[in-house]
């Protein structure tokens, strides 16, 4: 996921409740175990953000990272 810090925390929440819950957001990608895949963002208002995977555990495992834009 790619959004806002806030957000990631209140989608992070609702996938623990619903763990196999599938996406189709244009701001996220899903991947298998060792597949590399590509996300591309236009930044189009600045402000601070979180790219982070939400499913349940890894976010605590440190699959998450900040971005600024200014």
């Amino acid at each position: 996921m790619l959004p806002t810090v806030t957000e990631n925390r209140k989608h992070g929440a609702l996938m623990k409740k619903y763990p196999d819950m599938e996406h189709e957001d244009p701001n996220a990608i899903t991947l298998a175990p060792y597949v590399t895949g590509e996300l591309l963002w236009r930044f189009t208002k600045k402000g601070e953000f979180e790219f982070a995977c939400l499913i349940p555990g890894h976010h605590e495992a440190g699959m998450h990272g900040r971005i600024i834009v200014k």
